[in-house]
């Protein structure tokens, strides 16, 4: 491959992964074509991209955008980079399932905003919904509180006039004191 053309292969992976801080690499060998493209549609039908790669020129286009990865287990063999589908928890999630489906595709590792992770914990990590309702929940949980200690003296006040009022009330049928 003359230089021409691995500069020109450089540049447009380059392009291709400019904005991807979440990726999975996976290896694919032994996966018959009809799988291979079964499998395909049916991530590009949940937004998530796959693109063989050339492990050299791959490497060096990672380092440059700042994609770190430290094990050289990463490029052995072919290899496969999925991205996409909304965040890492929905990748990892339909990454896993498919790896149940066909174990032929196994997980060299994951990168989740720029750096190497297990991918057990890649498939653990929130969706965006999941993460915005904890923030939101961390947030309002001090106001919650402060409100149930503001209330509290006040509802305890209007219980014992409750029980005043109705230790006050004469019972029916027996008449009125005076």
């Amino acid at each position: 491959m003359s230089k021409k053309i691995k500069q020109m292969e450089m540049d447009a992976l380059n392009q291709t992964f400019q904005e991807v801080r979440d990726l999975v690499l996976l290896s694919s060998s032994g996966v018959s074509a009809q799988a291979d493209n079964q499998m395909r549609l049916a991530l590009r039908k949940k937004n998530i991209r796959l693109q063989v790669v050339k492990n050299s020129l791959t490497r060096r286009v990672f380092d440059r955008l700042g994609i770190q990865l430290a094990g050289d287990g990463f490029w052995a063999g072919p290899t496969l980079v999925a991205w996409g589908g909304g965040g890492p928890a929905e990748l990892g999630r339909e990454l896993q399932a498919l790896t149940r489906k066909n174990d032929k595709i196994k997980v060299k590792g994951a990168v989740a905003d720029g750096r190497e992770i297990p991918f057990e914990v890649f498939v653990k990590l929130p969706t965006k919904a999941e993460a915005i309702g904890r923030v939101v929940s961390l947030a309002l949980s001090p106001a919650s509180r402060l409100v149930s200690q503001i209330l509290a003296p006040a509802g305890r006040v209007a219980g014992q006039i409750k029980t005043l009022r109705e230790k006050a009330e004469p019972a029916e049928g027996t008449p009125p004191a005076g």
